[in-house]
């Protein structure tokens, strides 16, 4: 299932009598099981009737002795099960899932779990009995219609730029993201429109020195506004670190490598192939016409050279300052 379908039958009071959630975004995994703790039982009820407990702190036998007892004064039991992933003995539940008490909500959480083993029969049997969901990192085009779409949820709009800007600052993290955008709600007037300087000021980032004016520059190829955002940053490293400008510079240039390679450079196609707003696909179209496919090839190539040596490779003691300015010079000559 879906989550929003898993959330809507849980708002509607459907229940079943496993859950099984996993995946490698644990924001999801998080919403459903926050949910399930905060909602399904009355506050009265949660003192003798909810039980929360992580894997690495209790084994299968227990919990299935905790899913086996009935409820005391309510319909319903919950047994949530964290970080599930660390259960030495899974295999355990066979006999428990394949006739689960259906007074007993048993919810197992596992964290950074990209595949669910379809050969094991208790997986199988969750699967019949109850609901599984896999909770998939989002791509970046669908992380732009995401943040909307919760922001819209708050009775707020966002400019654009101030949708890349966070998506920019932030990066693909849902749980960060999601925190960013609760502090807006409170921050911001019911339905008003989200700017770029709202974004700066409520992530705490400069609005003229920060990786999307860096990216902006750099496809422009305007070398001092370049050098004064780098030195910026030099200057700040514990809130603009070099990996991580590293990482979103990768991801620009590939950008640009990919409008190299399409038939049709047509706003539209632009903006369709890199999952970016049309708004911005003028931008990357210019800055496609500045750095010709061999260089980008080039600069993807000094990007990861660069990355390894962050990591320690071949990094022969160089500090970052010296890295920051050596990759510069490289993809602006």
């Amino acid at each position: 299932m879906e989550f929003e379908n898993i959330l809507e039958s849980l708002k509607n009071k459907i229940f079943k009598p496993l859950y099984l959630f996993y995946g490698d975004e644990s924001y999801f995994i998080d919403e459903l099981i926050n949910y399930i703790q905060k909602n399904v039982l009355s506050e009265s009820e949660k003192a003798f009737n909810q039980t929360i407990v992580y894997g690495k702190d209790t084994n299968a036998v227990d919990i299935i002795e905790m899913a086996r007892r009935y409820p005391m004064m309510a319909n319903l039991q919950v047994v949530i099960v964290k970080e599930a992933q660390d259960l030495k003995d899974f295999k355990v539940f066979e006999t428990y899932v394949e006739n689960p008490v259906k007074s007993t909500m048993l919810v197992f959480g596992f964290k950074q779990t990209k595949t669910l083993d379809k050969r094991l029969k208790v997986n199988n049997l969750i699967l019949k009995n109850g609901v599984v969901f896999e909770s998939k990192k989002l791509y970046e085009k669908e992380i732009y219609p995401w943040i909307t779409n919760s922001l819209k949820k708050e009775n707020l709009t966002i400019h654009p730029e101030a949708l890349r800007l966070l998506y920019e600052s932030i990066g693909s993290d849902l749980s960060r993201l999601a925190n960013e955008i609760g502090k807006l709600a409170i921050t911001q007037a019911a339905g008003s429109q989200i700017l770029k300087d709202d974004i700066a000021r409520n992530i705490g980032i400069n609005r003229d020195f920060n990786i999307f004016e860096l990216q902006k520059a750099l496809g422009e190829k305007d070398k001092l506004k370049v050098y004064k955002i780098m030195d910026y940053f030099g200057k700040d490293t514990k809130g603009n670190p070099l990996i991580a400008t590293v990482a979103r510079l990768f991801d620009y240039f590939s950008k640009l490598i990919k409008v190299h390679t399409l038939e049709r450079k047509s706003r539209d196609s632009v903006a369709t192939a890199l999952g970016v707003k049309p708004y911005f696909a003028d931008e990357y179209l210019k800055a496609a016409s500045n750095y010709p496919l061999g260089k980008l090839v080039n600069i993807v190539s000094y990007l990861r050279e660069t990355d390894m040596k962050l990591k320690g490779v071949d990094a022969n003691d160089i500090g970052d300052a010296d890295l920051a300015k050596e990759l510069i010079y490289k993809i602006l000559h």
